[in-house]
């Protein structure tokens, strides 16, 4: 069965189109991640999918009952908020302390728990925003450009985890990102937005598209290359140890 179903979306903010007629599908357990530059309208996109932004036309469809959890952009914490991990998972409602540390131990955060929230690095603060996202088992995990601010190594972690978290919990993923190559290895679709959508498809359609390359240019299409034969090469490595 299908989770969710957005049909003909149109979206205005402060009387500016920023969406227009938006289709897209999702199916249990696989990742579809949007791209497309600055000002498209991806994080509108996720934002109308959890009800925050109020479509002008068409419909979004979910699964009865779905189980969304979703990971923002940005999220402003207040330094001076004496708050710790274990405490911000407590929002809006308190959760038990075996969802917490089940929630923690997910994402290799147990020894976070007690930390304040204020002293974090980057990494540490997107990987307890996750755990927050995982409380109650979601079978949509929407993901903002989750890896924004983070240095490669700690990008490439954030998105092993992912697929990680995917093979465990088998959920969905709709993911926004700016890290085209890692997109491209990553997905099993890709979207690319400006305004509507460009183009959509396995992600060597998607690069070899026209509305893409005139987006983004040919560079990514050696980066997908270089990161699959690596992808296979480390696949076909880990496997001669078994």
């Amino acid at each position: 069965m299908t989770l969710l179903n957005v049909e003909g979306l149109g979206v205005k903010l402060g009387g500016k189109p920023v969406l227009n007629h938006i289709d897209l599908q999702l199916n249990p357990g696989e990742i579809v991640t949007i791209v497309g530059p600055n000002g498209s309208g991806k994080s509108t996109l996720l934002r109308a999918i959890i009800g925050a932004v109020r479509p002008e036309t068409g419909h979004i469809t979910q699964k009865p009952g779905l189980r969304l959890g979703y990971v923002p952009q940005k999220l402003q914490i207040d330094s001076t908020l004496p708050i710790t991990v274990r405490r911000f998972l407590d929002l809006p409602r308190r959760i038990a302390e075996d969802e917490a540390i089940t929630a923690l131990s997910r994402v290799d955060a147990n020894e976070l728990a007690n930390r304040p929230l204020s002293g974090l690095s980057g990494g540490q603060f997107q990987r307890v925003l996750l755990a927050r996202a995982l409380i109650g088992r979601p079978e949509l995990l929407l993901l903002d450009e989750p890896t924004q601010g983070l240095d490669q190594p700690g990008s490439a972690e954030f998105y092993h985890l992912i697929e990680e978290l995917r093979r465990e919990l088998g959920c969905a993923i709709l993911m926004v990102s700016h890290e085209l190559h890692v997109v491209m290895a990553a997905s099993d679709r890709v979207v690319c937005l400006n305004g509507h959508v460009c183009c959509h498809g396995t992600p060597e359609h998607v690069a070899s598209a026209p509305e893409y390359r005139a987006l983004f240019g040919t560079g990514t299409q050696g980066a997908l290359a270089l990161y699959r034969h690596e992808h296979d090469h480390a696949h076909d490595h880990g496997h001669s140890h078994e």
